[in-house]
């Protein structure tokens, strides 16, 4: 067991909920944040190691949610040592003149805002605290290098996040505070369903493409989040080996 904190956005499904209970069977405390209660305490229940985590009700597209959760960690645990900035979401593929406006919108809140708040969160109680320090582990995706056809919200979000990845690992530098990005490829959750039963490719054809159990992608989080703060990841692929990303076509 250790006494290091991690909090987890999206904590109540996919990579997030994956990710949760490796950190939780890995000694660490966990806060799981989401905005539903019921899926949080779901996975806490599920790791068996309930009394080691935090159920935290935010919602990170919410100034005052991220800023009430922030602060109840700091009350209950006194320090936060890792933030993953896992919550995200999608939206239909579509030509950009047939995405809906509500959908970009809603997109960028999650992907963009909700990011940019909970970094915003994170980074200041690591500055305050005493000693001084974190590491910041945003969630980017293989959409940060390149797009899938029709995939303009969820692809110009991922490209934010890299630029908050960039900027916090610079500004963070001053206080001890690390800043990486995991670039995920076809983890098998539900947002990878399609990838399985078959997508639409660039030249137009769809494909079955090749995927990933989400416990590597929690394995690699866990090793980014342990290493010392004098030592940084700035960006980690993982990918499903085959997936239709390097190479042409």
């Amino acid at each position: 067991m250790t006494d290091k904190t991690i909090l987890i956005t999206g904590a109540g499904s996919g990579i997030g909920r994956a990710t949760a209970l490796r950190f939780l069977a890995g000694g660490w405390r966990v806060a799981l944040a989401g905005r539903r209660i019921e899926p949080l305490e779901e996975t806490a229940v599920q790791s068996g190691l309930a009394e080691r985590a935090l159920i935290l009700a935010m919602d990170v597209a919410d100034p005052a949610s991220v800023e009430a959760g922030f602060d109840r960690l700091a009350r209950d645990w006194g320090r936060l040592d890792v933030l993953f900035n896992n919550a995200g979401r999608g939206a239909p593929a579509a030509p950009i003149d047939e995405i809906a406006v509500a959908d970009w919108l809603a997109v960028s809140a999650t992907n963009i805002t909700g990011m940019f708040l909970c970094a915003r969160a994170a980074f200041g109680l690591m500055r305050r605290q005493a000693p001084q320090g974190g590491r910041i582990i945003n969630n980017g995706s293989i959409s940060a290098h390149a797009p899938r056809p029709g995939s303009a919200p969820y692809t110009v979000s991922k490209h934010a996040v890299t630029g908050l990845t960039k900027t916090l690992a610079l500004d963070g530098r001053a206080f001890g505070i690390a800043c990486g990005q995991i670039d995920i490829g076809n983890a098998m959750t539900e947002m990878a369903v399609p990838m399985a039963r078959g997508i639409a490719q660039a030249d137009g054809a769809i494909r079955v493409e090749p995927v990933m159990e989400v416990a590597h992608v929690a394995d690699a989080v866990l090793h980014m989040a342990g290493l010392p703060l004098e030592v940084n990841i700035p960006f980690l692929t993982i990918m499903a080996r085959d997936m239709p990303f390097i190479g042409r076509g």
